[in-house]
């Protein structure tokens, strides 16, 4: 009797259930059974509650701080990879500590490098994740990566908007080339903000390279952490003469007082995916979901077929 390949099973970290019982009803199927066991101390046990011996399964879960996030995902890698799962696919929307891609002063470690090492040690045997903070970081890992973009799911939603005089940009020159690809779909000019930061977080002086005069602006960022950056640019475009200023960002991190910023600045509107959850309502922050983008690729993986048209930029 030829053997069946059995269907695929997925699962979910705990702060990315939400999200993975969206990918789950897209994809056509119901999570899997998954315990974490809780010590006092803190330390927690993750259970497989039912078989994954010779299947395919997929784990999903962004490794967003706190650690406790990454740390599930890597202890339910090793008890998938124990339990002699066939293919050990690791779903990470958000791909964390990803800003610590290289030494940019001495003494400091490459955050990005060391997780890729270690989500392979623990059993991953591919990476699905969405909008890395450099693309090089593919390059960290030895097993494949499959780097999805956003702009599959933002381009049609600012065609939506029907927008006259877009201009779009970067509020860095490190996301010159998103802006750029962006740009490019949507036939539109192009302006970059130059800001130095005193440090971490903290943004001490910020430039305009270009005209936004009468144009409805939209920013282009692959993460929003304090929204420091998006309110700032927000007002230096406004003064400098903009319409309007909206920004688009992958990663909605929103720490610290960040809601407070964007209810504060004029941004218009700030759209964000639920690759990480996000807590506090705000009527200035729109959220599309990513859900159905990561369903198809995972189907996609399971069948073997090609996932090139979900590479738009």
């Amino acid at each position: 009797m030829p053997y069946q390949v059995p269907e695929p099973k997925i699962f979910a970290c705990t702060d990315s259930r939400a999200l993975a019982e969206k990918i789950a009803k897209s994809y056509g199927t119901d999570l899997g059974n998954v315990h974490i066991s809780r010590y006092s101390d803190g330390e927690f046990q993750p259970s497989f509650e039912e078989s994954v011996r010779g299947a395919r399964i997929f784990i999903i879960g962004s490794t967003h701080p706190s650690s406790e996030n990454l740390m599930e995902m890597l202890l339910m890698l090793d008890a998938a990879k124990r339990a002699s799962a066939r293919h050990i696919t690791a779903v990470i929307p958000y791909f964390g500590w990803a800003r610590q891609d290289r030494k940019d002063k001495p003494r400091v470690p490459i955050a990005a490098k060391l997780i890729a090492k270690m989500l392979e040690a623990a059993g991953a045997t591919r990476i699905i994740t969405m909008d890395l903070h450099a693309d090089q970081i593919q390059g960290f890992f030895e097993k494949p990566v499959d780097h999805l973009f956003a702009s599959t799911l933002f381009l049609p939603y600012l065609k939506s908007l029907n927008m006259d005089n877009l201009t779009i940009a970067s509020p860095d020159m490190g996301g010159s080339k998103r802006a750029y690809a962006y740009s490019k779909a949507l036939e539109s000019d192009v302006v970059i903000c130059y800001k130095q930061r005193a440090k971490a977080n903290v943004i001490s002086h910020m430039e305009l390279i270009g005209d936004v005069q009468g144009k409805n602006v939209v920013l282009v960022d692959d993460m929003v952490d304090t929204a420091g950056t998006l309110a700032k640019a927000a007002d230096l475009m406004m003064e400098r003469g903009a319409l309007s200023v909206r920004a688009i960002t992958t990663h909605g991190l929103l720490s610290g007082n960040a809601y407070e910023k964007i209810r504060q600045s004029q941004l218009s509107e700030l759209i964000v995916t639920d690759s990480i959850p996000i807590h506090t309502e705000n009527d200035k922050v729109k959220v599309l979901s990513c859900a159905d983008l990561f369903a198809d690729v995972m189907q996609r993986v399971h069948h073997n077929t090609s996932i090139a048209s979900k590479f738009l930029m």
